[in-house]
């Protein structure tokens, strides 16, 4: 099965999808980006043969946010339709039940840097530029920038970044947890990236989905829900292929030399 999108470009190799967004030079993010955005997310999330995702916007630039040549004339109502719409794909995007990772070229700013925080992990270029500069224009984060910034770095630091719109390097958003990794100019990102999915790719995969749930959604309810979510999981995992063959492994070989199906 191939994926034909408009405005992303999908490539799948030894598990791994890596998703390109592709209006340049900025990818900037207007009504169809946004559909296809929600729709891959559905797609991958349900595609057997991919355990791993790296989202990107190329060598360049990873995303500047909301095309603003769009939002004028726009009325509160147009709006409120818009990021309705914007809010519904980066949570897709956000509960897809596998590892997810961002690797980010150039700019990722305004709803670009919304999208990087829908990841479970953002690797950057060195020379990355990311921040939320919308207070610049009189608005505010809203696309999940404001809750999901808040609960990656602390209310304070996030408020910070809003409040100011100040632009970050990458070596100080790796400073303040918003970048897991920095990579060298000499370095792709997205090779990096890359690599690291395709060892997720070998993992198990039910496991992965649980653990990513019980974490994802046990920030948004009480600890007792919470510990509920990993019962559950866990529960689901003895039911497992890749759980036997972990056990086993583990018994015979020693930890981490499992050979795991994803099933």
């Amino acid at each position: 099965m191939k994926y034909t999108y408009q405005l992303l470009n999908v490539n799948i190799e030894s598990g791994v999808a890596t998703v390109y967004l592709n209006r340049p030079p900025m990818n900037p993010f207007n009504a169809q980006l946004v559909y296809e955005v929600q729709k891959c997310g559905q797609d991958l999330g349900q595609d057997d043969r991919v355990r791993a995702i790296v989202i990107t916007g190329g060598e360049k630039n990873f995303s500047a946010g909301a095309d603003l040549k769009d939002m004028q004339g726009l009325t509160p109502r147009d709006i409120s339709k818009s990021t309705h719409n914007i809010q519904i794909a980066f949570s897709t995007l956000e509960n897809i039940p596998k590892p997810v990772i961002a690797a980010i070229n150039g700019y990722a700013v305004g709803g670009g840097c919304e999208l990087a925080l829908c990841c479970d992990f953002r690797y950057a270029h060195e020379k990355a530029l990311i921040g939320q500069p919308e207070i610049l224009l009189g608005l505010l984060p809203a696309a999940g920038g404001c809750l999901r910034l808040s609960r990656l770095i602390g209310p304070a630091k996030a408020k910070e970044m809003v409040y100011t719109g100040k632009i970050y390097t990458a070596r100080e958003c790796f400073q303040l947890g918003l970048v897991q990794k920095v990579i060298k100019s000499n370095t792709s990102v997205i090779e990096e990236a890359q690599k690291t999915a395709r060892i997720y790719a070998k993992g198990p995969a039910v496991a992965l989905a649980m653990a990513k749930t019980a974490i994802n959604r046990g920030l948004e309810c009480s600890i007792n829900e919470a510990l509920i979510l990993e019962a559950h999981g866990i529960s689901l995992c003895f039911a497992t292929e890749d759980h036997k063959i972990g056990i086993q492994s583990f018994l015979e070989k020693g930890p981490g030399k499992a050979k795991f199906l994803g099933k």
